[in-house]
This record gives C-alpha cells, structure tokens and sequence, in this order.
C-alpha cells in the first residue's frame, strides 16, 4: 500500500493520502485527544504527542503538528500508523456507546426562516464550490448560520489555524458569496 503526502497551505500540516476511502460521507475534525478518543486512528495519531489536530476527509487525513514539531521526524511515524491501520482494515471510529465520544457542538446561529432563499443559496455555493476547493488542501468549511448580512462558516482540518485563512476568508469566499448573493455583506470564522 502506498500513502502520498502532500503539503498544504498550512504549513504546520500535511495531507496523508491513502489511495482509498477514509469516510463514505462528511468529514470529521478532531482538535484535541480527548476528541479523537471515538476514533482508533485518531487516537493513535494524537498518542505520538506532537499533534496538535486530526482531520478525516473523503479520501485523505490531514494532520496538524504541535508548533515547534520537525515534520521530517514526525511523518513517518504516521505513515507507519496510517498503513498499519488501513492495511488491517481496522474501523475508522470505535465500536461503542456514544456516550462520551459525541461529535463537539458548533457554534451555530438560528438561521431566519424569513431568509430561507438566501442561505439555500449560500449553502449550494459552499457545497458545491468552496468545500471542493478546501478539501484540495487538507481541510473543510461548514457552514454555521446567515444573520443580517453575515454568513458565519467554520474552519477545519488543515485550514484551521491555517495563515492564509483568513485571506480565503476575505478574499475568496467573502467575494464569492457577495457576488452571486448580494445579501451577504461579510463572512466569519467561527
């Protein structure tokens, strides 16, 4: 089996690429060990000590270091744990109660029924055009709420804590969003 790694924007991550699914739908973000306690890969990864973040996408798993971390240490001992796990076909989370291993709630905004047009809008272009995007380098972007002209989004994977991303943020979605829907007036990170 062969596992690519790619860099991403983020410099304190990497992208491990297993040439197979990793979840059959959504995502899943792990920011802290505690987090990756649902998850026998996760956990694995986050016992080395020097992570920071997991984060499972459709067909990869990105990876935040700890700041001050070498990746050329750190990147086999996670390829080690990414081929010994998927050459096992172990699960991907573990095979118990939910009690304890619930997903974090999100901040999120009650969305106005009254706008109801206006955020199927902005959820069919994140959906269909930013998430895409995002997912090329290692990360995801959910959207939260719309209320008074700002759409609230938040950031995973690779792209959160990522120093370009509040550029994407401003430069990219912002300026999508406001020129196919010209409701939205600004985007925030949540």
């Amino acid at each position: 089996m062969l596992i690519e790694t790619e860099t991403t924007p983020n410099p304190a991550t990497l992208k491990f690429l297993p040439g197979r699914t990793v979840m059959d739908g959504g995502t899943r973000d792990f920011a802290t060990p505690e987090e990756a306690a649902a998850s026998p890969l996760a956990e694995a990864i986050f016992d080395l000590g020097d992570v920071t973040g997991v984060f499972f996408g459709r067909d990869f798993v990105s990876v935040t270091a700890a700041p001050g971390t070498d990746w050329s240490l750190l990147k086999g001992d996670v390829l080690a744990i990414l081929l010994d796990h998927f050459s096992a076909n172990m699960p991907l989370f573990h095979d118990r109660p939910s009690a304890g291993f619930a997903v974090p709630a999100a901040e999120s905004f009650a969305d106005d029924p009254a706008d109801a047009d206006i955020v199927a809008q902005i959820r069919e272009l994140i959906d269909t055009r930013v998430r895409p995007a995002v997912a090329n380098d290692g990360g995801d972007i959910v959207y939260r709420g719309f209320e008074r002209g700002k759409v609230y989004l938040q950031m995973q994977g690779a792209c959160s804590g990522c120093p370009s991303s509040t550029a994407t943020l401003k430069n990219g979605i912002e300026q999508l969003l406001r020129h196919y829907v010209p409701e939205v007036t600004e985007v925030r990170a949540v």
